[in-house]
């Protein structure tokens, strides 16, 4: 079995050092080579060379040297050598280092005394420590604190030694008038942290006496007591009303980690509105006072936690948490917004989005790199709260609105789909966002944003000089027809008559491409710029930047101007009485078609336009030519009766979602009720009453005891040996997020006693074992219960196997039973979650690892097979319901999920009905990583089959 290590050095094994070199080093007079040879000596003994001639050498030549270094490494040295023999008894030799180091611990040097001191804490042979003890206690009383110090702890790890009280009797006594006396502030730490662990009566005794002067206590000593008062705080819940006092008094501390540890501990204690208040300021304090990034994103945590179960006491403070946006950092400021969205409420919604506008603008002028992804961050922000609280959006969004020809291509997206919503959410608004849009249309710079504004422009502008203003605008931004003179498509004929080989190639080039639904569809390199990076032109009002857009190939744009028209045309009809004008918009809007068809089907453009935008297109030309009422009901009405319903449909699921956050538990109908009215209140300060309310509270609620489901337990149990074996073995499974605890219980079913009985396990996959297995002796028809620890660091299947060894009496050899495997379940480690569409494909388009299973199942029903694997894979399904109603014998869905290490599992669903009722298809799972890939595609393959 392994011993404990208590030093820890980096060791390059390039160049091993011989033992005869470090043996003559050390044997000559150099001091330095002598270091030399003992910082050699102690890598090879750490990397587990025995060394065992150097011994003699280094107490003839190196103990008796004087140099400080020397000797430190002496004692290194010393601390890492075996000390025992095989039966645990001490080696005879070691009684030459007794007498040194009784000599160090009365050397006059302070610093030889003071590491020998600290040197006996990591020393655990009672042989050789029982004779130094008198000289130890001598230096209790020494001038220097530094030596004091380490006594104080030398007397503290001696006492913690198995034998250690009958070695030192007296042990807190001592320590205790020490204390009473000791001005260092370290010292006096190091002698109250030893009656916390050795006599924690004492401690609290003391503590209590001298209440009154806790704050004017150093740091390290007042961190200590925080200590003390969550261990007897945990034990002794009765007693935390006359330890909140202290902490309360700690609060005005000048020590920022103290202050800092007063507010967790006080958070973990009490629950009365005034404590969570202090320790939400303290945070608050903290957030704004330290410059350390770290510090910050910890703090943020810290009250976001506080959000979680006190969200009333953090409303009040959101302006405070908000000044945290003032630091440069992405990750603080994403951070912050988080949390200050969950705490809007009706009464400071119209000082947080006056901060969150300050800041927008802000952004304009700064010159940091980040800020159009803040802007962004921003933008979004003021979005949810618009969306919360409609009667804001009048302010923001023509400020926001400024930004649609913003750089930062993400940014003006969110504008944009803001300005959507906020349109058909706010009717008030239409006529003030219609007439800004026409006016800032020309600064539009990405493909994107453009493709969302003429959507807006089309749906929303109902009035006669509207629809006039809006096809003037299109038509300016589109500049003059035609787009490409014949000279030019002349040139471009020659060019690709030159290099004709270079363009076939890129015409016939295809690939699949990955839909809105996430299936996928075969895409000619024609397309390609619907779904590359958005192309970015300048926007101006001498060269259109809808002309620019189209002139790079984008034709997608191009069938969304034609749409455009053709709906400003069709409603134009209904407010224009003059036909004559409608005649001359509608052969205007033709020539423009015709134009846009004829610069897709020329040479100017390296690709051709793509079949989709083409048909779209002409869809239009015959529509101006002939339209029916069934038609313009369509284009007129269908289009925006859709996005409201896409717009209740995603009110709805955010409804849904926070009904579902609100349910707590509630306690059993037989409980017993505290009236709080009732109780005694002699001698109760506010915030003691204030608290035994709300541990009241806690108590009705049911917050105080959630067990687990028993049922839920039983099925944890694993049984890893048959019930005919000499041993039985069952294992209870616990998956905390980082680490699994395997809870065996082994039992002796023989009428021998099992002697060096050992559970030895091995792991496959990403898991860890801690520690090392320990030997237990085991009596007749008697059990153990071993406890083993596994850490886990990604999300991936596991498996945990091993066996049990023990010896018998009568038995020389030893007996192995083997286990039945434990397979660690990737469901413990993953958990629906919700990303944006644009995100999820995103993801899908950039990750590597792609698993594809394919659809084998009983089930008949597209929506109960899909319902089947969600419940399977414990997936959130992000395509909304309305896109799965009906009935067409197809389905595609987006599920994601995310581990607890922060990896994202995407999967695809895409299924058909074949003539014969079953279902065909496939499932396909991303991830950054193989692991979840291949563990998703595992679980599905093995749960999808469905009927039993």
């Amino acid at each position: 079995m392994e011993k404990s290590c208590t030093l820890l050095i980096h060791f390059d094994k390039g160049t091993p050092a011989i033992a005869n070199e470090i043996k003559e080093a050390l044997e000559g007079n150099d001091v330095s080579a002598k270091v030399d040879a003992m910082k050699k000596a102690i890598m090879l003994l750490l990397n587990g060379e025995t060394l065992p001639q150097l011994f003699i050498t280094i107490v003839r030549y190196v103990l008796p040297s004087e140099d400080h270094t020397v000797q430190k490494l002496l004692l290194l040295y010393l601390e890492i050598i075996e000390k025992t023999d095989a039966k645990g008894r001490v080696l005879p030799e070691m009684i030459l280092i007794c007498q040194n180091l009784r000599n160090n611990l009365q050397h006059p040097n302070e610093y030889i005394r003071g590491v020998t001191l600290r040197f006996l804490c990591r020393l655990n042979e009672t042989e050789i420590i029982e004779p130094l003890i008198p000289s130890v206690l001598q230096n209790l009383e020494h001038r220097h604190p530094f030596i004091r110090r380490n006594a104080i702890l030398a007397v503290m790890s001696i006492y913690k030694l198995p034998q250690g009280d009958q070695l030192l009797v007296d042990a807190p006594d001592m320590i205790e008038k020490v204390l009473s006396t000791e001005q260092d502030p370290s010292a006096k730490r190091n002698a109250f942290l030893m009656l916390f662990t050795c006599a924690q009566e004492r401690a609290t005794n003391y503590l209590l006496t001298h209440v009154d002067r806790v704050s004017e206590w150093g740091e390290l000593l007042q961190m200590v007591v925080l200590e003390l008062i969550r261990k007897v705080c945990r034990t002794n819940r009765g007693e935390k009303a006359k330890y909140i006092k202290i902490i309360i008094a700690l609060l005005n501390s000048p020590s920022t980690a103290v202050i800092y540890e007063c507010a967790g501990t006080l958070v973990s204690l009490s629950s009365a509105p005034s404590a969570i208040k202090a320790a939400a300021n303290t945070y608050c304090q903290l957030l704004l006072s330290q410059s350390d990034n770290n510090v910050k994103l910890i703090v943020l945590d810290r009250l976001n936690e506080l959000k979680s179960s006190h969200r009333d006491v953090m409303v009040d403070l959101i302006m405070d948490v908000l000044r945290a946006l003032l630091s440069p950092n992405l990750d603080i400021q994403r951070k912050t917004l988080d949390i200050v969205l969950e705490l809007i409420t009706p009464r400071n919604i119209n000082e947080v989005v006056l901060l969150l506008k300050k800041e927008v603008v802000k952004t304009q002028t700064g010159e940091l790199e980040k800020n159009g992804e803040y802007r962004q961050m921003l933008i979004q922000a003021i979005h949810s709260c618009a969306i919360k609280y409609p009667e804001v959006a009048s302010t923001v969004v023509h400020l926001l609105m400024d930004f649609l020809g913003d750089s930062n291509v993400a940014s003006a997206i969110d504008v944009v789909v803001f300005v959507r919503e906020i349109i058909e959410t706010n009717p008030k608004l239409r006529v003030s966002i219609i007439t800004r849009l026409l006016d800032t249309f020309y600064q539009i710079r990405a493909a994107r944003v453009c493709s969302c504004a003429l959507w807006i422009i089309g749906e929303y502008c109902l009035s006669l000089s509207e629809v006039e203003s809006a096809i003037a605008t299109i038509k300016q931004c589109l500049g003059d027809l035609p787009f490409y003179s014949a000279s030019e498509e002349g040139e471009a004929t020659d060019a690709s008559k030159k290099i004709p080989q270079a363009s076939s190639i890129t015409i016939s080039s295809r690939r699949p491409a990955v839909l809105a639904d996430g299936t996928y569809a075969t895409q000619s390199a024609a397309s390609e710029t619907a779904f590359s990076p958005p192309t970015i032109v300048q926007g101006s009002l001498a060269s259109g930047n809808l002309r620019s857009l189209l002139l790079t190939g984008d034709f997608f744009l191009g069938a969304v101007v034609a749409c455009t028209l053709t709906k400003l045309v069709l409603r134009l009809e209904e407010v224009q009485p003059s036909k004559v004008e409608v005649n001359k918009a509608t052969t205007q809007t033709l020539l423009i078609l015709v134009s846009m068809l004829q610069l897709g089907q020329s040479h100017v453009l390296p690709h051709p336009i793509d079949n989709d935008s083409y048909d779209r297109i002409v869809l239009c030309m015959r529509l101006l030519c002939n339209t029916g009422d069934e038609i313009r009901k369509i284009w007129l009405q269908s289009c925006r009766q859709s996005f409201v319903k896409m717009l209740s449909e995603k009110q709805l699921r955010e409804t849904e979602e926070l009904k579902a956050k609100a349910q707590v538990s509630h306690a059993q109908p037989d409980d017993l009720i505290d009236f709080y009215h009732l109780k005694s209140r002699k001698g109760m300060s506010q915030l003691e009453l204030e608290d035994e309310v709300q541990d009241d509270l806690k108590r009705a609620t049911g917050e105080f005891v959630k067990d687990a489901d028993d049922a839920n337990k039983l099925n944890r149990i694993l049984q890893l040996t048959g019930f005919s074996d000499p041993v039985y073995a069952e294992a209870y499974v616990t998956v905390h997020h980082y680490d699994i605890v395997l809870d065996v219980t082994v039992i002796n079913r023989t009428k021998e006693t099992l002697q060096n009985l050992c559970l030895e396990l091995a792991t496959m996959g990403d898991l860890k074992l801690v520690e090392r297995p320990q030997n237990y002796t085991l009596a007749p028809e008697s059990s153990k219960q071993i406890k083993a620890n596994i850490k886990v660091s990604s999300t991936e299947t596991g498996v945990i196997f091993g066996n049990i060894v023990y010896e018998t009496s009568n038995v020389l050899e030893r007996t192995v039973v083997v286990l039945n495997d434990i397979h660690i379940d990737i469901m413990d480690y993953i958990s629906p979650a919700v990303c944006s569409d644009t995100a999820f494909r995103t993801m899908w388009a950039e990750f590597e690892w792609e698993n594809k299973v394919a659809v084998n199942t009983v089930i008949q029903d597209e929506k109960e097979f899909l319902n089947h694997i969600i419940k399977s894979i414990n997936m959130k399904c992000l395509t909304a319901p309305s896109a799965l109603d009906g009935e067409c014998g197809f389905l595609a869905a987006n599920l994601y999920a995310k581990s607890v290490f922060g990896e994202d599992a995407l999967v695809n669903l895409s299924i058909e009905k074949q003539a014969d009722g079953k279902l065909s298809g496939y499932i396909r799972i991303r991830s950054k990583t193989q692991g979840i890939a291949l563990s998703l595609g595992d679980k599905i393959t093995l749960k999808q089959k469905g009927g039993s």
